[in-house]
């Protein structure tokens, strides 16, 4: 399994407004971020926005930035109509500037059941939607039969201009979620773990990858979704993180905050990403935790003081 060579940054978006989307994809490119990325939920306990929606919002104003999921709760969809719907996204965008990141969620069972989706399945149900989305990207007639899903001589069309259709990263901690990942997927996203539970994952991905594809595959993406909160002192990046995650996950998150993210001056926060980076993540996504109305401080606060503290980013 080959990794690859340059480390890239990004973010979690979110536009609530077009003008919003506007302003945050020129910062990110005139900051020199390489991605925007946005999460996916059908319902959640804060205003969440469709995520294919809000990135062809993105798109329309975007000339350079990848844009991705983090993650697509694919289970909950068919996959047939995702599969056309990131195809066109890949078509807006010129092709190789998106990646679609999924995962199965399930931490709020109820929208599950609100998609007629039972949440028991959802694992299954993803490792099945994975190579029919592969399958209809090929550019030619296909069938595909699994359990949950299956089609005959089917061509869609116009095909996704990046070969073989987006890169699809896979998220989880389980080890059914990693050999998924190592298996059926072009990369792994994580969250909610730290450095050494990253590089352990990557391990076990590492060599059910090499069980399962030839040396000469194309790179395979490692990816992290990372809290971060960048402030005077630990203290008060802690208090807003944990205030902003709690309220989001509805669950007190003071420990987790503590654990997984990177918070407080710019050299803290940067000996966590370089961490990280040891442990094998290439694809930073940082999730700006705090008010919406820091987002842009908090992205040039990066770019220009934590960024060049990162010996590996040069």
């Amino acid at each position: 399994m080959i990794l690859q060579d340059k480390v890239q940054f990004g973010f979690i978006g979110g536009f609530p407004t077009p003008a919003e989307a506007k302003a945050t994809v020129e910062l990110a490119e005139q900051l020199g971020y390489d991605s925007i990325w946005v999460g996916d939920h059908v319902a959640f306990p804060v205003p969440i926005l469709d995520s294919l929606m809000q990135l062809a919002l993105a798109a329309a104003y975007s000339t350079k930035l990848i844009l991705g999921t983090c993650v697509y709760l694919l289970p909950l969809r068919h996959p047939t109509l995702v599969a056309k719907q990131v195809a066109t996204l890949d078509k807006m965008t010129g092709g190789n500037k998106v990646i679609f990141g999924v995962g199965v969620g399930g931490e709020f069972p109820n929208e599950y059941a609100a998609c007629g989706v039972n949440v028991k399945e959802r694992g299954a149900r993803l490792s099945a939607a994975i190579p029919s989305l592969k399958t209809l990207w090929k550019n030619e007639e296909v069938s595909y039969s699994s359990k949950f899903y299956e089609f005959d001589k089917v061509r869609m069309l116009p095909a996704p201009p990046t070969k073989g259709g987006p890169p699809i990263w896979c998220g989880g901690r389980s080890k059914a979620a990693l050999n998924r990942a190592a298996r059926i997927a072009d990369g792994y996203v994580s969250y909610a773990i730290d450095a050494d539970m990253f590089a352990d994952s990557l391990k076990h991905i590492e060599a059910e990858f090499d069980r399962n594809h030839n040396a000469e595959d194309r790179p395979f993406g490692s990816a992290h979704l990372l809290f971060i909160r960048i402030d005077d002192d630990f203290e008060s990046a802690h208090k807003i993180a944990t205030e902003h995650l709690s309220k989001r996950y509805a669950m007190d998150f003071s420990k987790p905050a503590r654990r997984y993210s990177a918070l407080g001056k710019p050299a803290d926060v940067a000996e966590v990403l370089s961490g990280y980076y040891a442990a094998g993540v290439r694809h930073f996504v940082l999730d700006l935790v705090g008010p919406l109305a820091d987002r842009q401080d908090q992205l040039n606060r990066f770019a220009k003081e934590v960024q060049p503290l990162l010996s590996f980013a040069v």
